[in-house]
């Protein structure tokens, strides 16, 4: 028989998240989903309405969102943490209803993120300087971020086993959407990724199987990788960066050596060529113009 009163949400977002972690979802995932829904329950209580997974109920908060100044992408994906916990319930029989069937997820703006210069990049390793084994992990973490373009997850999820210096390769056992693949990168990187684990051996972890490692005897989360790479960015002078611009860079300077689309898509782990133009649009104009003057198509 179905539910006869509101589901308990702030109680079956436990079990789903439990759920979460039995389909294997990342870390990242169930924590963007779980924050999603706690803020929308924050609001429902601080507004004084009924914690009540409607439409009426989760537009008013999205548009309380974007009033208040989050960007698209936030209430997007606030919205679709909201939207798979109602199909979620209704699987489990929690709810009678799934009232949020087929809701539009908010507009996204389109975006340009201008990746690195090589003149931040340079900027970037700089800031890296120094023989303790933060300063190695954090250059070497720049060099394989920038060259490799894996996402800020898979990088944290790697383990010293997934990274072969001597094929200068690393295995990212699981992907966006739970596919594999093996990224290459080349031997500045192979250098700077050694330097680092010859500092590690002496790490209170250092038999732990993740490569990468905290501060002070701690493990290495995907928190920490992007406080300390905007540590770096800042002693660097680079505004506005976050993690992610140096995916697009890896992207940009891929196609501006003359990579193939195919080759980034494979590395990068994109099987939609949407994503690829979404991640080089920023310079697309500056390649095409390289191009046009290495082809010298005016001299005949």
């Amino acid at each position: 028989m179905p539910p006869a009163v509101d589901p308990d949400l702030p109680v079956l977002l436990e079990s789903w998240e439990l759920a979460l972690r039995a389909e294997r979802k990342s870390p990242q995932t169930i924590k963007a989903y779980g924050d999603g829904v706690r803020r929308f329950l924050t609001w429902c209580q601080a507004n004084d309405r009924r914690a009540v997974l409607d439409r009426p109920t989760v537009t008013a908060f999205v548009a309380a969102l974007l009033e208040a100044g989050a960007e698209a992408s936030t209430a997007r994906s606030r919205q679709l943490a909201l939207r798979r916990f109602s199909a979620w319930l209704l699987e489990e029989g929690e709810s009678s209803t799934d009232a949020l069937l087929g809701t539009k997820p908010p507009k996204l703006d389109t975006k340009v993120v201008e990746p690195l210069t090589d003149g931040q990049l340079k900027a970037l390793v700089a800031a890296c300087s120094g023989t303790e084994m933060r300063d190695r992990r954090d250059e070497a973490l720049v060099r394989f971020m920038a060259e490799s373009g894996a996402r800020a997850g898979e990088v944290v999820a790697l383990a010293v086993a997934d990274v072969d210096l001597k094929a200068g390769t690393a295995t990212v056992r699981r992907g966006k959407g739970g596919k594999g693949r093996t990224v290459p990168f080349g031997p500045q990187t192979v250098r700077s990724i050694d330097r680092y684990l010859r500092a590690r051996r002496t790490h209170r972890l250092a038999e732990d199987p993740a490569l990468w490692l905290g501060d002070r005897g701690k493990a290495f989360s995907y928190d920490a990788l992007h406080k300390t790479l905007a540590m770096r960015a800042e002693r660097a002078g680079i505004d506005g960066f976050h993690p992610h611009r140096l995916r697009h860079t890896a992207a940009h300077r891929w196609l501006a050596a003359g990579g193939s689309e195919g080759g980034l898509m494979a590395v990068a782990g994109w099987t939609r060529p949407d994503m690829l133009l979404r991640y080089t649009k920023a310079q697309a104009s500056a390649r095409a113009a390289d191009e046009a003057r290495r082809l010298n198509l005016g001299d005949w």
